[in-house]
């Protein structure tokens, strides 16, 4: 239950870091890829049962 709401929040916040402005366009892939690795990592987590 936890991790199925965790899965959730962490894929709105990496919809949330995407750029859509033209001076966020320059931060590069800093916010976006830094949610991703974390969905990611928390992913893996919740299918091998440790979350």
């Amino acid at each position: 239950m936890l991790g199925t709401i965790l899965i959730v929040f962490l894929v709105l916040a990496l919809f949330g870091a995407l750029p859509r402005w033209p001076h966020s366009r320059d931060w590069g892939y800093f916010p976006t890829g830094g949610v991703g690795l974390v969905l990611l990592i928390v992913v893996i987590l919740v299918l091998l049962g440790r979350l």
